[in-house]
């Protein structure tokens, strides 16, 4: 497999698993020492460390009902990046997101995650 074809692997099965809530395949596709972090300050804020901890965010986005629509992957010469537009309602919060998820790789998985987002506020709010 090229460098260019691991890259999109691992965004196909990061939506793969995300989608599917396939939290082993998940877990499947990170080191031992990777770590994902997100701005904020709200119930899915700072680091999760590990593929465990990894795992448990996701559960826990995917568990507000988080619609994750992939708009584009996008590749560095070693990376790879998700844009996504996340959407969601909740009680009287509302989720309309777009953002940049992107990983780190190492040896063909994912070492490091950190997401970028147009609306920081509107998260808090939705995640509070």
């Amino acid at each position: 497999m090229t460098a260019e074809q691991v890259k999109q692997d691992v965004a196909a099965t990061f939506m793969k698993a995300l989608g599917g809530k396939d939290w082993s395949l998940l877990r499947d596709l990170m080191t031992e020492d990777v770590t994902w972090t997100l701005p904020g300050d709200n119930r899915i804020s700072g680091t999760a460390t590990g593929p465990a901890g990894v795992a448990e965010r996701a559960e826990l986005i995917s568990s507000f009902g988080v619609n994750f629509a992939l708009l584009h992957v996008l590749v560095s010469r070693d990376n790879v990046a998700l844009n996504l537009h996340n959407t969601a309602t909740r009680d009287d919060a509302v989720l309309d997101e777009h953002l940049a998820t992107v990983f780190t790789l190492r040896d063909g998985k994912v070492a490091r995650i950190e997401t970028f987002l147009s609306d920081v506020d509107g998260m808090n709010r939705f995640f509070a």
